[in-house]
């Protein structure tokens, strides 16, 4: 029975399917299985899961009409679980891993006895990932780290952690959604209460260039906006502040700049959820009105009508 299972998410990555592959089989720590979900990839990604796991034992393939990211990422956890993993791992295909990227993080995990750890990531075009000097890792209150500022950008993200099973329990990634991250990790780091955090380069993010992110704006885009709300939803619940804030400056950005890139059949729809939240950030006295966040204004009342109508909120 393996400690830890390595779950990778298989699609269309026939170029980098074997730099993932080898840096985690190269992993100085060997008490892990490597579980790829060949996701009903059209090229040869499957014929090289089976090629490896021929080759060595930790490895273990399953083959699945494509059902996306999280349909992958939740067929692994699924077999993790009925392996009897005590820890799971993302790591995205097209992406690799340092030799000791699951040694520290789990050293990290275990040195704050803490449910999640995360380590710092390389954005990389493909280059190594440059050697860090290690430090002692630090343990974190959840929302210290996903709301603090040194980590701003990466807290949401599946990959560059370690997570106990036990958080994966009742926790799943949406299936169909785009942004799976922004509605399912900030549970898990919640439910975790403290995370062990490390800001040594152990991850490197490969910026593809054919990446789902760097495709055209879709519908699938305001999937973005509606984990924010449940981020909202779930801060109001719960009582915390910063979180509240995080999510609300999240969605207000992130609306406005989808304002700029959606189809006009679509931006109806965007600015009426750009004034529900700004609306929210004034009656939250967040640091979120109108004189901070003018331009969201602008976006959110286009014509002179509404501009006036926003004008009114001009001193709150």
């Amino acid at each position: 029975m393996a400690k830890i299972s390595v779950i990778v998410p298989v699609y269309k990555v026939e170029p980098f399917l074997q730099r993932c592959v080898d840096s985690i089989l190269a992993q100085t720590y060997a008490e892990f299985e490597l579980i790829l979900v060949d996701d009903g990839s059209p090229d040869s990604c499957g014929d090289m899961c089976d090629c490896y796991a021929d080759r060595d034992s930790r490895v273990h393939v399953i083959h699945q009409e494509n059902g996306g990211l999280s349909a992958a990422r939740n067929t692994g956890i699924d077999y993790a679980v009925t392996n009897g993993s005590q820890w799971f791992a993302f790591v995205d295909s097209d992406d690799w891993v340092h030799p000791e990227y699951l040694q520290y993080l789990l050293e990290a995990a275990e040195a704050g006895n803490c449910r999640i750890s995360a380590c710092g990531f390389y954005r990389s075009a493909g280059e190594p990932i440059p050697v860090d000097e290690k430090v002692t890792p630090e343990a974190l209150e959840a929302e210290d780290y996903y709301c603090g500022e040194i980590h701003e950008g990466i807290t949401a993200v599946a990959w560059n952690k370690l997570y106990h099973r036990s958080l994966f329990e009742d926790l799943r990634y949406p299936v169909g959604k785009l942004h799976e991250d922004e509605f399912t990790t900030y549970r898990a780091i919640f439910a975790a209460e403290k995370i062990g955090v490390t800001p040594v380069r152990l991850y490197a993010y490969f910026q593809n260039p054919n990446g789902i992110m760097n495709a055209r704006w879709s519908p699938k885009r305001i999937h973005m906006l509606e984990a924010f709300d449940q981020q909202i939803a779930f801060a109001q619940e719960t009582g915390r502040n910063r979180l509240l804030y995080k999510a609300l400056e999240g969605s207000i950005y992130s609306t406005a700049a989808q304002l700029e890139q959606a189809p006009k059949v679509f931006r109806k729809e965007l600015r009426r959820r750009l004034r529900r939240s700004l609306k929210l950030g004034r009656e939250l006295d967040s640091g979120l009105g109108y004189r901070q966040l003018h331009w969201a204004y602008e976006e959110a009342y286009p014509c002179k009508i509404l501009w006036w109508l926003a004008s009114k909120v001009r001193q709150l």
